[in-house]
C-alpha cells in the first residue's frame, strides 16, 4: 500500500468539508500583531490595512517595546535555544525565575513551565490520576483538556455546562478514589466564566480537587488580572491552574501548570510533555517575565480592556445581535449557520475588519458564530467604526432588522 491508494479518500473528505461550508482559510499577516494589522488573502495578493477583531492579544502586549527589548536581551545573554529538556541540561536560572514569578502572580505555591498550555494539559491528568480515581469535567472544556483527560485511566464524568446541581449529583455518587473537577476559567468559544466559587464550595464539601484552565483569563480577569480565581475570590481554594503565555502575556508561546507544591513536583518527575520536550527558549522566558512585571506595576491595560468590552457588548446588544451572555472580552455573535458565518466574515474582511467565523468542529453543529475579541490595542474609535460595519452587514444578510 502507498499513499496513492488513499489519496482519493482524503480528497473526498476535503471536498465534503468545502461543500458543507466548513473549510477554514488562513489569512497572511504581514505586520506585527496589533489592533490594526496588514493582511493579505494569499502570497500573491496585495496587503490590506485592517482592524483586528479576532486576536487573543487581549492586553495589546504582543508588540510592546519593553517586551521586545526583553526578548532581545534573552537572545543576546542566553542564546537562541536550550537544545535539551529541562532535567538533563536545559534549565537556566531564568526558567526558575519565571516559575517563581508566575506562582507569585497567580497566588499559587509553585509552577512548572511547558512549551504550551496544550502540553500542560496533556501532562497533568496521567500523572495525578489512576484507574480508581475520577475526573469530572464541564461539557465545554477546551480540546486540550479533553485530550489530556483521554490520556489517563481515571473514570470520566461530564456535567452539563455550568450546571452546579448536576455537578453535585456526580460528586455525591462517587464514593472512593481521588476526585478532580476540571473546568475552563473562561470558556473560549462562549466567553462566559465558570462558576468557580460554587465549584470550589462543592469541591470542599465532597473532598475533590479543582483544576481551572485560565488561558483566556490570566492577565485581565479579576481586579488585578490574576484570573477567574481572583474574580470569584477563591485564590486559596483552586488546586491547579493551567494557563498560557501565548495570549494576554505577550502572545508568543509557552504555558504552565501552577498549583500545590506536591503536584508540581510530581509533574517535574513524571510529566511526559515536560520530560521529553525542549525547555522554553530564553527569549520567550525573558519576555514573559517582563510581561508579568508590567502587569504587576499597573492595571491600566486591564482597566481599558474592561471599558472597551462593555462598550462593544452594549453596542451589539442595542443593534439587535444575538450574543452569548457573559462579561469577558470574548463576545460571540450567534449566526447558527456555517455558510452564513463564512459570508459574514468575508464581507467584514472586504470592509477592513478581521473577524473569523467559527463553526463545526470548533463549535457544535448548528452553533456557528462570529467570535469577536476585544483588545486593549484597540481604541473606542476603532470599535465605533467596526460597529457601523457589523450593523450594515447584519442588515444586508438579514441577521438583524
Amino acid at each position: 500500500m502507498t499513499f496513492h491508494s488513499y489519496k482519493s479518500d482524503y480528497q473526498k473528505q476535503i471536498e465534503e468539508i468545502k461543500n458543507d461550508g466548513l473549510y477554514k482559510d488562513e489569512r497572511l499577516i504581514c505586520s506585527p500583531q496589533g489592533g490594526r494589522i496588514k493582511v493579505k488573502k494569499d502570497v500573491n495578493a496585495s496587503e490590506s490595512d485592517i482592524i483586528n477583531f479576532c486576536s487573543n492579544n487581549y492586553l495589546g502586549l504582543s508588540s510592546h517595546p519593553e517586551i521586545l527589548q526583553a526578548a532581545h536581551k534573552g537572545l543576546d545573554d542566553r542564546g537562541f535555544g536550550m537544545s535539551s529538556v529541562r532535567f538533563i541540561c536545559g534549565t537556566q536560572d531564568i526558567h526558575r525565575e519565571l516559575e517563581e514569578k508566575v506562582s507569585a502572580f497567580l497566588g499559587m505555591e509553585d509552577s512548572i513551565l511547558f512549551a504550551s498550555c496544550f502540553d500542560a494539559n496533556a501532562a497533568v491528568f496521567e500523572v495525578l490520576l489512576g484507574k480508581d480515581d475520577h475526573v469530572i469535567c464541564d461539557k465545554l472544556i477546551h480540546a486540550s483538556l479533553i485530550d489530556g483527560v483521554r490520556l489517563c485511566k481515571a473514570n470520566r464524568h461530564i456535567y452539563t455546562h455550568s450546571n452546579m446541581e448536576e455537578l453535585e449529583t456526580v460528586l455525591k455518587g462517587i464514593t472512593s478514589g481521588k476526585k478532580l473537577i476540571v473546568t475552563d476559567g473562561v470558556f473560549s468559544m462562549d466567553g462566559d466564566m465558570a462558576k468557580l466559587d460554587q465549584i470550589c464550595a462543592l469541591a470542599e464539601k465532597y473532598d475533590a480537587m479543582v483544576l481551572s484552565d485560565d488561558s483566556h483569563a490570566t492577565g485581565f480577569i479579576g481586579k488585578t488580572g490574576r484570573g477567574t480565581h481572583e474574580h470569584f475570590d477563591v485564590m486559596d481554594k483552586v488546586d491547579i491552574i493551567t494557563t498560557t503565555f501565548g495570549k494576554a502575556l505577550g502572545g508568543a508561546t509557552g504555558g504552565c501548570v501552577s498549583g500545590r507544591k506536591e503536584i508540581v513536583t510530581l509533574l517535574k518527575q513524571r510529566g511526559r510533555p515536560y520530560l521529553f520536550s525542549n525547555a522554553l527558549m530564553p527569549a520567550v522566558v525573558q519576555a514573559t517575565i517582563r510581561a508579568l512585571d508590567l502587569l504587576m506595576q499597573s492595571t491600566e491595560r486591564r482597566d481599558k480592556l474592561e471599558s472597551l468590552t462593555a462598550f462593544w457588548r452594549k453596542g451589539l446588544t442595542e443593534a439587535g445581535f444575538d450574543l452569548k451572555p457573559g462579561n469577558t472580552p470574548i463576545i460571540p455573535i450567534m449566526l447558527y449557520d456555517a455558510k452564513l458565518a463564512q459570508e459574514f466574515s468575508k464581507k467584514l474582511f472586504d470592509q477592513g475588519v478581521y473577524a473569523v467565523g467559527f463553526f463545526y468542529p470548533v463549535v457544535p453543529k448548528g452553533e456557528a458564530r462570529i467570535r469577536t475579541q476585544v483588545s486593549a490595542a484597540l481604541e473606542q474609535s476603532d470599535l465605533e467604526e467596526c460597529l457601523k460595519k457589523f450593523i450594515a452587514i447584519g442588515k444586508e444578510l438579514q441577521v438583524i432588522s
